[in-house]
């Protein structure tokens, strides 16, 4: 009754409850940002492992032309500390833009390239010179040659893509059947009768 009489108490409350919403906002936004800040910190100091979400810092290089494994520089294979991403390693980058996320496999080490760092193969120098220093986040697909290490489901949803991508495949599969005939000691007249029939 108080407050529906004077223009000014109403207005002095209706300021208090904003002002008491935004100082509630502002808590809530803060405790968030924490929280947040916390589990990159835990993704930071994870040791990799298959099917592991880290942050890495990503640079590019485009001089040589054979890797550590022995294989030839190209498009697809990235550089790491053998430490923590052997070779051999494959890993997904989704954080950067489409021009350069998607699958890349361990090939290459170096001396300049230690601790939570890839080196993304680059045939064009002055591409690699303007990729610079990045921060990204990769996924572990496999570490190392060991198909064990393995994240099953990292990989089944890439084949469940790949197939679905390729419909006519899936359709020839399921299309193609296979019949084997046995015929033990057949007559002579059946023999003939066999032969002559169409293929």
């Amino acid at each position: 009754m108080v407050l529906s009489r004077s223009l000014t108490r109403k207005l002095a409350a209706t300021c208090g409850a904003v002002l008491g919403f935004v100082l509630l906002y502002e808590v809530t936004a803060l405790d968030s940002k924490a929280t947040a800040a916390h589990e990159v910190e835990v993704r930071e100091t994870a040791w990799p492992h298959p099917g592991a979400r880290l942050r890495f810092h990503a640079t590019a290089y485009c001089k040589g032309t054979t890797t550590a494994s022995g294989t030839t520089v190209r498009t697809g294979i990235a550089a790491a500390d053998p430490l923590l991403l052997p070779v051999g390693s494959v890993i997904q980058v989704d954080s950067l833009s489409p021009r350069y996320n998607g699958i890349y496999t361990v090939m290459d080490t170096g001396p300049a390239v230690q601790g939570r760092e890839i080196d993304i193969y680059m045939w064009n120098c002055g591409e690699a010179l303007d990729f610079g220093r990045r921060s990204i986040a990769i996924n572990v697909l496999r570490l190392g040659w060991n198909p064990k290490a393995s994240a099953p489901a990292s990989i089944a949803a890439e084949i469940r893509a790949h197939e679905a991508a390729t419909p006519e495949a899936t359709e020839a599969r399921a299309t193609t059947t296979s019949v084997t005939v046995v015929v033990t000691n057949p007559a002579p007249d059946r023999v003939a009768s066999l032969d002559s029939a169409p293929k």
